[in-house]
């Protein structure tokens, strides 16, 4: 029995408290992966719209360059 006792005392708080840190750590990397791809992909969708806004003015300006000359 005391041997338990000594298993669960100083050397096993450290233990748990060690696993604990790493258990933390696992989850921050994955927080900040999960950020780090809600980001490229906020930044990809930027980039879409920008080109659909481009396109969007150069069509318009387009036509309506046709719709002049007639």
């Amino acid at each position: 029995m005391s041997i338990l006792m000594k298993a669960a005392g100083k050397w096993g708080s450290i233990l748990a408290v060690i696993a604990l840190i790493i258990t933390l750590l696992k989850t921050v990397i994955g927080f900040i992966a999960f950020l780090t791809t809600a980001i490229k992909i906020l930044v990809v969708l930027a980039f879409v719209l920008l080109f659909v806004g481009i396109g969007f003015v150069v069509l318009r300006s387009w036509n309506g360059k046709r719709g002049t000359k007639e």
